[in-house]
């Protein structure tokens, strides 16, 4: 009659509730007989390697939760009960976190198996195949989990910048990717050929560029919007486009321009005597008129376009951008709405590499996140050519001959922009 141990019978499992170890009728169950059975040696040394049911309902309860040595320090301090799996043979498993212990076993003739601990680091012959897989286990997973936080930490994740702006109603959050998704398509509708100047027999783009630096002067003095002088740029452009101009009439274009933006844009429009001031009164107040009417019906009364402004608003909020930033963009693009040559870049491409540039201008080094090249669209290599041009333009806008938009961006109103430092290690390929 072979031994009571044997007996499937006794095998408890991980929530069985039945006596204490050391209780009365638990030894009158095994006998004298200190011997295991096989199957239970096997289901402690699976209870003492983590695997067994005390892990896997603290696994369950994680939920989706990611695995880091801080949560599971928490999780220890707050069930430290939890973590003590009993132990038959009365030996600790390990000291103080110092030593680990492996089981090793031994069968007699009988086929009953005895269950002895060794020290593994006190023990010179036991090498590393020796040692218990739950423990190779336990280290895996913890270098497993240093590397997840390596690469959470090093990944720039992309930023839902609407969220902010939920209760306000005039950032129409619910309607904003429609909205420049719109833009995205119709902006190359509004844009000009960026050689549209050699159809122009009296006029070229130096002059063209003397036109829009003054221009950017008079929308100071009259203290316009922002989006003012963007749409009177576009308007210029489109209606030298589209028809000729004599030389002395090129400064009536620009006025008339600025005056049907400033109808469209601004809530209190200079009158159309201010304008013949400002031009010295080289026009008439029926020249104005005129040529109020000749552009607007040459422009088939389409004043509704994607300028680089409306760009520049919702890059800039991408960026996270502070009034620093911001007034550095904008002394950038409006140094780029002067030169002809900035024509064949898209308003949204102009806006993007005006902020790359200005982040790269005050952080000295190359600054382009993963949120700006979501909401942009633009990767950081493909703002590369238009970013070397506006820093060229910042190293000679103090120098050059078109000096308006240095002395703007030069006062206390606008921050000193203009004397931001260029990024000039942006011009080595």
């Amino acid at each position: 009659m072979g031994s009571r141990e044997n007996n499937q019978g006794l095998v408890r499992n991980a929530n069985f509730q039945g006596p204490r170890l050391g209780g009365s009728k638990f030894l009158k169950e095994i006998g004298n007989n200190p011997r295991a059975a096989l199957s239970n040696i096997t289901n402690f040394k699976r209870e003492a390697s983590g695997l067994g049911a005390v892990r896997d309902k603290k696994l369950s309860n994680l939920g989706h939760r990611p695995i880091t040595r801080r949560f599971a320090a928490q999780m220890v301090q707050q069930n430290p009960n939890e973590s003590e799996v009993p132990n038959p043979t009365g030996v600790r498993e390990c000291d103080q976190g110092t030593k680990k212990l492996s089981s090793t076993t031994t069968v007699d003739p009988s086929g009953l198996v005895d269950l002895g601990i060794i020290d593994v680091e006190d023990s010179e012959e036991e090498d590393f195949d020796a040692v218990p897989m739950y423990v190779k286990h336990t280290e895996a997973m913890l270098d497993e989990i240093d590397r997840m936080e390596e690469d959470e930490e090093s990944e720039d994740p992309i930023m839902d910048i609407d969220t902010s702006s939920l209760k306000d109603s005039l950032s129409v959050v619910d309607y904003i990717d429609d909205i420049y998704a719109h833009y995205r398509k119709t902006e190359n509708q509004s844009c000009v050929s960026p050689c549209y100047m050699a159809q122009q027999p009296d006029i070229n783009e130096k002059m063209r560029a003397i036109l829009i630096d003054w221009l950017i002067e008079v929308h100071y003095k009259f203290e316009l919007m922002d989006e003012t002088l963007f749409l009177t740029v576009n308007l210029i452009d489109r209606f030298l486009e589209s028809q000729v101009v004599v030389r002395k009439k090129l400064q009536l274009v620009g006025v008339t321009a600025m005056l049907l933006a400033c109808k469209y844009e601004e809530v209190s429009v200079p009158v159309v005597e201010d304008f013949v001031l400002i031009s010295d009164k080289a026009y008439t107040r029926q020249d104005v008129l005129g040529m109020e009417k000749s552009m607007v019906n040459k422009l088939q009364f389409n004043f509704s376009v994607p300028t680089p402004y409306v760009f520049m608003r919702r890059f800039l909020k991408a960026a996270q951008s502070d009034k620093k930033l911001e007034l550095l963009s904008f002394f950038l693009i409006e140094l780029s709405l002067v030169e002809y040559e900035m024509l064949k870049f898209s308003p949204s491409l102009l806006a993007a590499a005006a902020i790359y540039t200005a982040q790269c201008s005050l952080s000295r080094f190359k600054q382009w996140s993963k949120t700006c090249e979501w909401y942009t669209n633009y990767s950081e290599d493909e703002l590369q050519e238009c970013s070397r041009m506006m820093v060229s333009f910042h190293q000679k806008a103090e120098t050059g001959r078109l000096t308006g938009v240095h002395r703007k961006y030069s006062t206390w109103k606008f921050g000193y922009a203009a004397k931001a430092e260029p990024a000039e290690f942006l011009l080595n390929p």
